[in-house]
């Protein structure tokens, strides 16, 4: 059983400030509410921050570190080893590899959750996700929102695993993800959308994608599922389909030669984007057969993209043919501890 923390309540210091607007006279009159008083039970708020950057080991070997680590149940970021293949990066030693955590149960109706993440010139940040993300409602209901906000700096290179958001039955939400690259930066990211659980009507979800490329706007996509969507069952945009995917892959060796279409299956395909970009797009009827879609999309990006290729890669490092074991993620520092909040600094 998961335990939720509620948001803590600071009435004194909202009614300083009230005392100070009213005595002053800047703010007029201001009466307080009747639940002015009262913290909204089970309405929780978490920030997390995810900071890498280029370092060298005692071989002198280049490595990416980790140089902040600030989590806040539920959004909770630990250093792990591979999970799965990894697109780019093969199993390299020389990466950092965060996984994100639930650490509560969310987001629910009226939550507001912020993911901040950088990755530093030259670094490279692998980030997995453990579990699925699911949706629900929640005791209150109402809107939740989950902002992701991420910069990849000169010559960094991130790669995003993401695992299926699940719109359960009566959610209202909104997921907002933001990508600031620059020019000579590198992308992977992954994304699946599954609409209701089994046998089960989806709630309301809207989803924003946008992403920069050196100030520029390279894609921008929303999508609305829903009873508050019109159309967004029709064969126009799902059908039949529960489980929606896309892969969004940015390489600045594209800038001469991109990847040609390829509508590689009845629901799935390969487009090139303007500027030096894909986008993998596929339909299914449940996460198996999408995965299943992505993989073969990514497979036809060429060997550095390939799923196959990260395969190859960790049969040689159970072989053996590694010379070089993986450095810690986290360098020394000191750890601070306050009830569900972590952080780690260099």
């Amino acid at each position: 059983m998961q335990i939720r923390r509620p948001t803590i309540c600071r009435p004194w210091a909202r009614l300083c400030w009230i005392w100070l607007l009213n005595t002053t006279g800047i703010g007029g009159y201001v009466s307080l509410p009747r639940d002015f008083l009262t913290p909204q039970p089970g309405v929780m708020t978490a920030r997390a921050t995810l900071v890498t950057r280029q370092d060298l080991d005692h071989t002198g070997r280049r490595v990416s570190r980790v140089h902040t680590l600030r989590s806040q149940a539920p959004l909770i970021l630990r250093p792990t080893q591979p999970k799965e293949p990894e697109p780019q990066v093969l199993r390299a030693a020389s990466v950092a590899r965060v996984s994100l955590v639930s650490g509560a149960a969310g987001p629910l109706g009226g939550d507001d959750f912020e993911l901040n993440i950088r990755v530093g010139t030259g670094s490279t940040l692998l980030l997995n996700e453990i579990s699925s993300t699911l949706l629900l409602p929640g005791a209150r209901g109402g809107q939740s929102s989950m902002r992701i906000n991420i910069a990849v700096e000169d010559d960094a290179t991130f790669v995003w695993m993401a695992e299926p958001v699940i719109a359960a039955h009566g959610c209202r939400h909104e997921h907002t993800i933001n990508i600031e690259l620059a020019a000579s930066a590198r992308l992977f990211m992954r994304d699946a959308l599954q609409f209701g659980r089994h046998k089960e009507q989806p709630g309301n979800l809207l989803q924003t994608l946008r992403v920069k490329r050196d100030g520029e706007p390279l894609f921008s996509q929303q999508q609305q599922i829903g009873p508050d969507a019109v159309g967004w069952c029709s064969c126009a945009v799902l059908g039949k389909h529960k489980c929606m995917g896309t892969v969004l892959v940015v390489d600045p060796q594209w800038c001469a030669i991109q990847p040609e279409t390829n509508v590689f299956a009845v629901d799935a395909a390969l487009l090139p984007l303007e500027g030096p970009a894909v986008m993998i797009s596929a339909l299914a009827a449940e996460t198996w057969t999408l995965r299943k879609h992505l993989e073969h999309g990514i497979n036809l990006l060429g060997e550095r993209w390939s799923v196959a290729a990260s395969e190859s890669a960790r049969d040689d490092q159970d072989a053996g043919c590694y010379r070089h074991k993986p450095d810690p993620a986290i360098p020394s520092s000191d750890t601070i501890r306050q009830g569900n909040d972590y952080e780690y600094t260099n």
